[in-house]
């Protein structure tokens, strides 16, 4: 049986990890920038991380979600600690289209209406409403075309409230920071703006911190840089450090029923310990912090630069944009083949920064001498 061939792969396997490097089956070494598309979180091969699961997988790999497990508690009492939300409720799935998935689906539920307002160049994954609100019409289907989506321009709160003054929005969704649509920002303004509009019109506001959150951007969400608090904010990526996870983190305006939501694989026992292993290790090593001081470091010494190639650097944290006047093909294949570190891309002239959290200062350093050698300057 050959795989479908949907992806277009660099000629390198990937057979082994720690802290922020990998190594490929012939034995090189690579700086690892991208994490896995922002995935890897406290890093390669923690060994805290790797105990927690190789224990618990000793016990039990799975059970169903008809009996208790605790851990799932824990894992909720941890969160909502960590991340303050602690009057929220947790639902446990499997991957970042399913959670937004499921928070359009509650949204509907609450309201009885339909119609989503997403905004340009956004991207919420790869299911059927997932999909639909994504602004990328090569990926979305016909059988997908039949939800009713209206995209606006980000950061235009007028042209927000022109569409949900028409009464029939259910929910509006947005990135706490566009990642495929380039590392762009949503003002904290237009943020605050956003959550007054949506109590105003009575519409329940999806903040989408797959990528943007669970500490990436310096806090544990990007959207907490504006001080509102979302109806929904949905969590998946760096979650479980690799392993399949997501999450809803639901507001208390909502009233579960028995059968509303479900899922076979999602919060189970193995799931739950690795994401209980990430927080404890994001409280040891203090991870967030790490992420602000380190990504901090790398954005203000590459804007400190008189870099004419490079037209903007920008982002939180660990999420970064590099945008460049050209496209970023060359220099990324340089970097990846001649220099040995994964960077990530978003459309052509972008390269898209999302390393493990524990990323060093070190190692910025590392990748600022390789990137600049390529661009034959100095810094």
């Amino acid at each position: 049986m050959k795989l479908f061939d949907v992806y277009p792969l660099f000629d390198i396997e990937i057979v082994k990890g720690l802290g922020c490097h990998v190594w490929d089956s012939e034995g090189n070494q690579y700086l690892d920038l991208y994490g896995g598309h922002a995935v890897i979180s406290v890093g390669h091969s923690h060994p805290d991380y790797v105990s927690a699961i190789t224990k618990q997988v000793q016990n039990l790999g799975f059970y169903s979600n008809s009996v208790i497990n605790s851990l799932q508690q824990t894992f909720a009492d941890k969160l909502g600690k960590a991340c303050g939300y602690e009057d929220y409720a947790l639902f446990l799935v499997n991957t970042g289209a399913e959670a937004n998935e499921n928070a359009m689906k509650l949204a509907s539920f609450h309201n009885g209406k339909k119609r989503i307002v997403s905004f340009r160049h956004s991207f919420h994954g790869r299911t059927s409403a997932a999909v639909r609100v994504t602004d990328n019409p090569k990926i979305i289907a016909p059988i997908n075309e039949q939800l009713p989506v209206t995209y606006v321009q980000m950061n235009d709160a007028d042209a927000v409230e022109t569409e949900l003054k028409k009464g029939d929005v259910s929910s509006v969704i947005i990135e706490g920071i566009q990642g495929v649509g380039g590392i762009l920002m949503p003002d904290d303004q237009f943020i605050r703006d956003l959550r007054a509009l949506c109590t105003k019109y009575e519409v329940v506001l999806i903040f989408d911190e797959i990528q943007s959150g669970y500490g990436r951007c310096g806090k544990f969400f990007a959207h907490q840089y504006a001080d509102i608090r979302p109806d929904i904010i949905t969590v998946a990526k760096g979650i479980a450090n690799g392993f399949p996870m997501s999450g809803m983190l639901i507001s208390p305006m909502f009233t579960p029923i028995y059968g509303m939501l479900g899922t076979t694989f999602g919060g189970n026992h193995l799931a739950c310990v690795a994401a209980i292993s990430v927080l404890d290790i994001y409280e040891k090593e203090r991870l967030v912090e790490n992420a602000k001081t380190t990504g901090d470091y790398l954005i203000n010494t590459l804007k400190g630069q008189n870099l004419d190639k490079i037209k903007e650097v920008r982002g939180r944290g660990l999420m970064i944009g590099i945008e460049f006047y050209e496209s970023v093909k060359e220099v990324r294949t340089k970097l990846l083949f001649e220099e040995k570190i994964f960077t990530g891309v978003a459309g052509t002239n972008i390269i898209r920064l999302l390393p493990p959290l524990c990323l060093s200062k070190t190692e910025v350093d590392i990748f600022l001498s390789k990137l600049c050698k390529i661009l034959n300057i100095n810094i």
